[in-house]
């Protein structure tokens, strides 16, 4: 397969800000080769969602992979431990929740990494934020640049000059801004779930810190979110 700089790998979870990130990739004139991981979140409905982003989207690939990350537990997105609700901003902004799922995005940036090597791709896109982000230790932008390094020493890519760049355009925008820019290159936000703790049958709780974060970001925004919440769900 000969080597493509325009190829890029997308983290894509079915969620607002890799769908946008991933928009933002086939802006900047990259072929999609999107990979979702199924790794035991209680929010499993996500996944088909990102199946549904990656063809309206026209990936060229969409890999699904699965690991158990239930088996080592560390996390309310886990395990049956209670998702946090009805936090306030500030309540959000001290210290990491329970929804932190130990290590996932050196998890998840390993495994784009290797699908970035076969794929010859040139980029990893990831929908990272430190601003509306609960705390996340590996959502920093020191983080992503250690990460990049450990790519361009740890894989047959980077000893041979054709480093893979970690690309997390989100990085500094707001949710209001995500969403603006999302709704700018015409990503499909109707297909995306932000939701920690989905009812069964897949309504948005309204209530955990993605919901709010989401909410929030869409009123600011000046828009109307378009994803289903259930009945009882507090909409600001």
């Amino acid at each position: 397969m000969p080597s493509n700089s325009s190829r890029a790998v997308v983290l894509a979870s079915g969620g607002l800000d890799s769908t946008v990130a991933a928009a933002v990739a086939k802006r900047d004139g990259c072929r999609l080769f999107l990979l979702t991981i199924v790794y035991g979140q209680r929010h499993r409905i996500e996944v088909e969602r990102a199946r549904q982003v990656a063809r309206a989207l026209g990936a060229a690939d969409h890999r699904v992979l699965e690991i158990d990350l239930r088996a080592l537990g560390g996390s309310a997105l886990t395990s049956d431990q209670p998702v946090p609700k009805d936090r306030s901003e500030a309540e959000r902004r001290d210290g990491i929740p329970s929804t932190y799922v130990p290590a996932r995005n050196t998890i998840f940036l390993s495994l784009a990494l290797a699908y970035a090597e076969t794929v010859e791709a040139g980029s990893i896109y990831i929908g990272a934020n430190v601003l509306d982000y609960s705390g996340y230790p590996d959502c920093r932008p020191e983080y992503l640049s250690a990460f990049e390094q450990v790519a361009r020493l740890g894989t047959k890519a980077g000893v041979e000059g054709r480093g893979i760049e970690i690309r997390a355009p989100l990085l500094t925008l707001s949710k209001a801004e995500i969403i603006r820019l999302g709704t700018s290159l015409g990503a499909p936000l109707h297909l995306t779930h932000s939701c920690y703790d989905p009812a069964v049958s897949g309504e948005a709780c309204g209530r955990c810190d993605s919901c709010r974060i989401r909410l929030d970001g869409f009123k600011a925004a000046g828009l109307t979110d378009p994803a289903v919440y259930v009945k009882d769900a507090v909409r600001t």
